[in-house]
C-alpha cells in the first residue's frame, strides 16, 4: 500500500481549511485517511500551519511520499532536513 503525505479539505465555501493527512493514494482526497498528522489555514495572514512533527516524522521514515504542497510545508517547518539528514 503506497502512502502519501497530502491535504484534505474542508471549511466552508469560500473560506479553505485543510488537514494534514496520511493516506493510501487511491483514497479520494477528502475520503478515508490513516492518520491526522496537522492542520494548514491559509485564510490567516500568514498561514497557520500546526503540525505534530513526531507523527510526520514516523511517516516519513516508513515511506509515506508528500504532495508537492505539503513538502513545502514540511520544509518551512525544518522537517525535510531531518529526514535527508537521517537519510545520510
Amino acid at each position: 500500500m503506497a502512502t502519501k503525505i497530502r491535504l484534505a479539505r474542508a471549511g466552508a465555501k469560500k473560506r479553505p481549511f485543510y488537514q494534514i493527512v496520511v493516506a493510501d493514494e487511491r483514497c479520494r482526497r477528502d475520503g478515508r485517511f490513516i492518520e491526522n498528522v496537522g492542520t494548514y489555514d491559509p485564510t490567516k495572514n500568514p498561514a497557520v500551519v500546526k503540525l505534530n512533527n513526531e507523527k510526520a516524522l514516523a511517516w516519513l521514515d516508513k515511506g509515506a511520499q508528500p504532495t508537492d504542497t505539503v513538502r513545502q510545508i514540511l520544509k518551512n517547518a525544518g522537517l525535510l532536513d531531518k529526514v535527508t539528514a537521517a537519510a545520510a
